[in-house]
């Protein structure tokens, strides 16, 4: 990738919200009040975000613009989210619409830099969703690995102060932090006691 240009992220979104699938459908209906570390949601909201955020996937590459998607979706099913992520991985399937410019709340970007935006939701959220719920939270380390290179990139530790910037400052990792939980803390997550919580359930 240039400094303006990152990488194609239709596969990473492909490999990111199958796992986000598998997350969403191991959640048990006990959890759904349960707290996660995204202060804004607990499990139920959270997987309605989750299933928001393919809808705006969808909707990007259908129209170009997310005006009007609900930022949280009344349903939080497995069967629905895999439903609205895989329609956005057919669309997203024509190059042109990499380069092409779609309106996100950030701003106006390039497609390729609205789905990497979409990716890192899916995987922060994820790692939300796995230690609120006691699964395993980390994705595959090359997923991760990919979308936390971009995210340093294009969300750096100094603009966090900027107005408008919806990330909050980098935690440092813990030490043997892995990839996804690493990403995490890039996005402005406290990992420690929600990791030590999963590990010790």
């Amino acid at each position: 990738m240039t400094s303006n240009q990152p990488a194609d992220p239709r596969p990473v979104y492909a490999a990111a919200t199958r796992w986000a699938t598998d997350l969403i459908g191991g959640v048990r209906d006990d959890q759904l009040d349960s707290p996660t570390p995204c202060d804004d949601f607990d499990v139920r909201t959270l997987a309605g975000h989750l299933v928001a955020v393919a809808g705006r996937a969808v909707a990007l590459a259908e129209r170009g613009d997310v005006d009007g998607t609900p930022r949280i979706d009344d349903r939080h099913d497995a069967a629905t989210y895999r439903q609205l992520s895989d329609h956005a991985i057919e669309l997203w399937a024509d190059d042109a619409k990499l380069a092409a410019p779609v309106k996100v709340p950030w701003g106006d970007v390039p497609g390729a830099g609205a789905l990497w935006g979409y990716v890192n939701e899916t995987l922060v959220h994820g790692w939300d969703l796995a230690v609120a719920t006691g699964q395993d939270p980390e994705a595959d380390p090359a997923l991760a690995q990919a979308a936390l290179a971009v995210a340093q990139q294009f969300i750096p530790a100094a603009i966090r102060a900027d107005d408008g910037v919806p990330f909050d400052a980098v935690v440092e990792p813990r030490p043997g932090a892995g990839a996804t939980e690493r990403l995490a803390n890039w996005s402005g997550r406290e990992s420690t006691s929600w990791v030590s919580a999963v590990t010790t359930t």
